[in-house]
């Protein structure tokens, strides 16, 4: 599909399993590129390319992918969004460019939240956006232990806005009221 300067995924990719063979094709040719032009990257061949998650939120079907280098959350637009691209960056401007793992910065709206997301382009997937969860892949010995650790970290985040929330204004004024109480004269 194409509107504007974006290109969103093509149409045999409307079903989400299409879609996710597509994401994982691309990226094994990818890495298969990335380990022979730039020897020196740091690759984790120990990792598999998959993905799990894949969800629909919004205009949006989000998955994260791990590959060997990193752990990132992509958003594949159903529509083009209202989202200008950068120079350099339109799908006739991307053709014969390298990969870049991180494109450039771009801000967003997804469920009434600001995010930021790096845009990406593929030839096979259109346009999307990619937000790094884990660029420093090395530590890890096989692919559930990655997923197992961004849980435990979406777990703390999770326990951390669960407190925040039972932080209310009136109970830091009562607990500073009993803090000075004991300095009455």
């Amino acid at each position: 599909m194409n509107d504007g300067a974006w290109r969103t995924w093509a149409p045999e990719l409307a079903a989400d399993e299409a879609l996710a063979t597509a994401v994982l094709d691309a990226h094994r040719t990818l890495a298969e590129q990335l380990a022979r032009d730039d020897p020196l990257l740091n690759l984790n061949p120990r990792l598999p390319i998959e993905y799990r998650a894949l969800r629909r939120i919004e205009d949006w079907r989000v998955l994260l992918l791990l590959t060997p280098w990193m752990l990132a959350r992509l958003l594949f637009p159903d529509r083009a969004p209202d989202i200008a691209l950068p120079t350099g960056w339109t799908a006739v401007e991307r053709v014969g460019q390298a990969y870049q793992v991180l494109g450039p910065a771009l801000r967003m709206r997804l469920l009434s939240q600001d995010q930021l997301a790096h845009l990406n382009y593929h030839p096979a997937l259109g346009h999307y956006l990619l937000q790094p969860l884990c660029l420093d892949m090395e530590p890890y010995v096989e692919g559930d232990e990655v997923f197992r650790a961004w849980s435990e970290v979406i777990r703390i985040r999770d326990a951390n806005m669960e407190q925040a929330r039972r932080d209310c204004p009136l109970q830091k004024e009562i607990s500073r009221r009993e803090l000075f109480s004991r300095f009455r004269i």
